[in-house]
Formats: C-alpha cells, structure tokens, sequence
C-alpha cells in the first residue's frame, strides 16, 4: 500500500479538493453529517480505481477526479443507508453517522450525496459515463434487498451469498475501473477488461471482509468481531462451516445465523475454525485475484498497471 499511497498522492489530493468542494450545502446538517462520513479514514480503494484505470489507459485529461469523487460520495451514500438498515453503531473505530446524527439525517444525506454524485456526472457529458453510474447504483440498491431478504436465513447457498457480493460491493469496483477506461476512449475490449478486473478486485475483498469478521483485531479494523453474525448474515465462512461440519456443528451455526445470537460467536468461532472456513474463504479470495490479474494482463506495461497488480494482492491478504 505505500507504492499505492505514493504514486496516486497527486492525484488523490485533487479528489479530495473536489469532494470538499462538491460537499458544501447551504443545509447546515447536510455539511456535518456529509463531512463526517466522508472524512472518517476509509481506504478510498473505490475512486483511486478510477484514477488508476484512467492513468493505466493514458487519459490525460482532468474528469478522473470528479468521477472519483463520484464514486466515492456513491460508496458514502450506501454506507450510510448500510448502518441504518444494519443498526450499525461502530464503523472504521468511530460512531457511526447514524449512532452520532440519528437515522433520519443520516438517510437523507445518503440522498443528498446521491444526488449530488448525479449531478456532478451529468457535468462530465458523457451518456456512457451516466450508463454506467446509473447501471451501477441500481444493481447495488438490488443487493442491498437481496442481502436483506437473506438476513436470519440458513438456507442461503454460497452461489446466492456470491450473487449479492456481485451487485452489493463488487459492482462499484467494477464501475470504477470502467469509468478510467471510457475516459481514456479504450476499446470496448479494454473497457471490459478493466471492469471484470474490478468486479473480481471487489469480490475479493468482500470475501476478506467475511473472513476479518471472525479473525481479525478489532482495533485494526474499527468493527466488532461478530457484527455480521448478529445481522444475521450468512457469509461464506459461515455457509461452508456448515456445509462440512457436523450434524451438531452444522445445527450450531443454523441457529446462531436464525437467531442473530452473538452470544454464540464463540461456538460460532471455533467451529469455523474447525472445519477450516477461513482458509477455505480465503483460497476464493486468492482465486478471484488470479481472475483478476488476468483480465488485464494484456494492458501495456505501466507503473499504473504494477499497481493494479499489487492491489489485487493487498486485496486478498490484507489484515485489516
């Protein structure tokens, strides 16, 4: 990450001008909620994506920082409604929007950042950069509901586990990478190639998420071991524990998932560790990098490229 963080400090400085500038209302509320979220130590992986992208296929104009800034208000918005729907109380080792502000005010700057996010792509006057933007947050709003239907269901299998971690997460990876490439007027070939490295990037590291909800250190991660078990969420780690577990094992996981009980995280735990759930999650995260790297193994040699690579490798070992 610190290759990632020096080559794109230029660029990311200009994003973050913009977002700065684009956040302003005259709603004072709006200012506080927006700040707050935007300014609360996320990654930024989303719209370095579209930098990156851009920079890979020699753009060299200056509409790869409002698009990131784009993207980045999008992810905001989703993680705003997220925590309400989620009744999140702890996000990146902060309170969350919702926790601090209420769940009114934190729903309706999730639409106000929406908003502005369309407002601010109609600017680029492109219809195949509003396609893609708009493609984009409709199939996320379907993995939102998709990821809510499947809340408190054992029945969920990793295909459909996988289907919602495609529209939830993977598909604004996957909308990045193709926004660089529309700008830079690629080949439909290369456009594709970079959005599948997107849609795999992401999906990897949805799956290391999964994992670090029952293995990582709290204080390194900002969340609570055990939140996705409290939703209720059936992730893959959860899915292939009780798919090769025990009978008793496999009844032990259905109810916790059923029940949202965290008072069985520790059962919960070790059962995953057992039956190897967390290596198993992370061999699929591996694989999609490989997927990945391929994808856009015919890009030319770049310094922009190297980084696409080394990105895809952080993705799927990070610890954090």
């Amino acid at each position: 990450m610190e290759n990632f963080n020096q080559l794109l400090a230029a660029d990311m400085a200009s994003v973050d001008q913009v977002i700065r500038n684009k956040l302003h209302s005259e709603v004072v509320l709006v200012n506080q909620v927006a700040e707050y979220i935007v300014n609360s130590g996320g990654k930024r992986l989303r719209p370095a994506l579209v930098v990156l992208s851009a920079h890979a296929f020699n753009y060299t104009g200056e509409h790869h920082h409002e698009l990131a800034a784009v993207v980045e208000f999008i992810h905001t918005a989703t993680l705003l409604h997220d925590d309400v729907v989620d009744e999140s109380g702890l996000r990146r080792g902060r309170e969350t929007a919702n926790a601090l502000f209420g769940n009114a005010a934190s729903v309706l700057v999730g639409d106000f950042l929406y908003s502005r996010a369309f407002q601010m792509m109609v600017e680029v006057g492109s219809m195949r950069v509003m396609q893609t933007l708009a493609d984009a947050t409709n199939v996320i709003a379907e993995g939102e509901v998709l990821q809510l239907l499947n809340c408190n269901d054992a029945d969920v299998d990793a295909e459909n586990y996988m289907r919602v971690i495609h529209y939830k997460t993977a598909k604004l990876f996957e909308a990045a990478m193709r926004l660089g490439a529309i700008l830079a007027k690629t080949s439909s070939e290369d456009e594709a190639a970079a959005a599948t490295y997107g849609m795999h990037l992401g999906t990897a590291f949805q799956l290391i998420d999964d994992v670090l909800d029952y293995s990582a250190d709290e204080a390194a991660t900002g969340k609570h071991l055990g939140d996705d078990l409290a939703e209720g969420k059936p992730t893959l780690p959860l899915i292939y524990a009780m798919q090769h577990g025990t009978a008793q094992q496999a009844a032990v996981v259905r109810s916790a998932i059923e029940e949202g009980d965290v008072g069985k995280f520790a059962d919960v735990l070790k059962i995953i560790h057992d039956t190897g759930a967390l290596d198993f999650t992370r061999l699929q995260a591996m694989r999609e990098v490989e997927l990945a790297c391929a994808a856009i193994k015919g890009l030319p040699a770049s310094k922009y490229k190297t980084c696409l690579m080394e990105l895809a490798h952080f993705a799927a070992t990070r610890q954090h």
